[in-house]
């Protein structure tokens, strides 16, 4: 049972990642996004999941700096753009990322979006980086399963993670069996689904029984099907709020409960019929 925010899971090729990190899409280049990560690294929090496409990656470099813990203590994500993808144009998004993070290296690079025709020379840049000691550990982003298939008929090194968007209205689980077969960790992007899920009745019923918000007992549930999350907010009550979520667990059948609610419905883009 995951007890503390300083717990990780354990990456195959044996790198730990934190099971919840900060998500800063849509925070703000400057000061909205810097006083999120600096609040969260304050909370506990040592990882933070940003990307090219956010526009941010310079701001979440200095908040990291600035926070006074070592770089090797936190754990940061960017992500290729889906206009950057190809095997040089990789390249030169990564080192692009890596300057405006100012960092020396980056804990996890990841394929955005699978762009189809450009995905697999994407993931060969990857790959190099990876080799190349530029990245501790590489991943996709939005994957199905047959885009997984695909890549890992021809890649050297299978994927380490693949973050999808995952809540109790969408939980995937052919292609979350799919990835532990693999040993690919599924991690999730949009934990809360936008808000839409929050005054569900069972959600507010187990919010109540537990002693806890909604936002709570759905990250908790991530937690307990062993999914890294990375909720994201700028407001500082819910940065730590969200954090809340180490001192008790569901039971099976609560966590049964949240499953049910299931219904394949996204709040983001269809990974299948998206235009890239």
């Amino acid at each position: 049972m995951i007890r503390h925010i300083s717990e990780c899971a354990t990456l195959h090729n044996g790198v730990k990642m934190p099971w919840l990190g900060l998500g800063v899409y849509k925070a703000r280049e400057g000061g909205e996004v810097e006083g999120a990560v600096r609040t969260a690294i304050a909370a506990g929090y040592r990882s933070i999941d940003t990307a090219a496409f956010y526009q941010n990656e310079a701001g979440v470099g200095r908040a990291v700096r600035e926070s006074g813990i070592p770089r090797e203590e936190v754990f940061l994500t960017t992500k290729v753009w889906n206009s950057d993808q190809g095997y040089e144009t990789t390249l030169r998004a990564f080192e692009t990322s890596r300057k405006k993070l100012g960092v020396d290296y980056v804990d996890l690079y990841l394929i955005h979006w699978p762009v189809k025709g450009k995905y697999r020379e994407t993931w060969r840049a990857l790959e190099k980086l990876y080799e190349d000691g530029w990245v501790r550990a590489i991943g996709v982003s939005n994957f199905q399963i047959h885009h997984l298939e695909d890549l890992m008929k021809d890649c050297r090194i299978v994927p380490m993670i693949n973050q999808v968007e995952y809540h109790p209205r969408l939980t995937q689980e052919d292609l979350f069996r799919f990835c532990r077969k693999h040993g690919i960790q599924p991690e999730a992007w949009s934990p809360l689904m936008r808000g839409r899920i929050l005054d569900h009745p069972t959600v507010v019923e187990l919010a109540g029984r537990y002693g806890k918000t909604p936002a709570q007992i759905i990250l908790r549930w991530d937690l307990e099907h062993g999914v890294v999350t990375i909720p994201k907010s700028v407001r500082e009550e819910r940065i730590r709020e969200n954090a809340d979520i180490f001192d008790f667990a569901l039971s099976p059948e609560d966590v049964a409960r949240l499953d049910a609610l299931n219904r394949n419905e996204r709040v983001g883009p269809d990974p299948d019929h998206f235009d890239f």
